[in-house]
């Protein structure tokens, strides 16, 4: 299969979330040893007027990498232990992107983190060109669900309501 492009990601994240169920997230371990999962779960955060984006507080430090074209990075840790993977979408300048939430057999962003073995050193890094994640292409998914964005009742009832998650339907569930 073949890597995505940079057309994929800059298309804006909510067209890029449905479409990157049944992906093929492929992640190369310091050992050499390759994983790779397909993507059952996304959710979109849509710029700095998305209350539940991180971007809407506007450009820190921490969503930088935001800023800039999709096809990045974008990690950051809750609770000290959970390292969140978001893939940076859309064009420059317009802070997009998307969460993943689940893999096959592996359900919440979190567990998805830790399964990746994420930590900062990811922050920023190219789905492009990097040699130790990347997704590839696959046929798009036609059997999928839509839903409210989960753990964001902070950004009000218009944005907490937004289906903007997406979730692959499969014979498991």
């Amino acid at each position: 299969m073949s890597r995505l492009t940079s057309d994929f990601y800059t298309q804006d994240a909510i067209t890029v979330a449905e479409k990157l169920l049944g992906k093929v997230l492929v992640r190369i371990r310091e050992d050499g040893t390759e994983s790779r999962y397909i993507i059952t779960e996304t959710e979109a955060y849509l710029g700095e007027e998305d209350l539940a984006c991180h971007a809407s507080k506007g450009r820190t430090k921490r969503t930088e990498v935001m800023y800039s074209e999709g096809g990045h990075v974008y990690v950051y840790l809750i609770y000290g232990m959970y390292w969140m993977f978001n893939i940076v979408t859309g064009d420059k300048d317009y802070p997009q992107a998307v969460l993943i939430r689940g893999l096959a057999n592996i359900t919440g962003s979190g567990k998805v983190g830790r399964e990746l073995g994420l930590d900062k050193s990811f922050y920023g890094e190219s789905l492009l060109n990097s040699e130790r994640i990347w997704i590839e292409d696959a046929p798009d998914a036609m059997n999928y669900l839509t839903a409210p964005r989960v753990g964001i009742d902070y950004a009000g009832e218009i944005w907490k309501s937004k289906p903007w998650r997406f979730i692959l339907q499969t014979s498991e569930n």
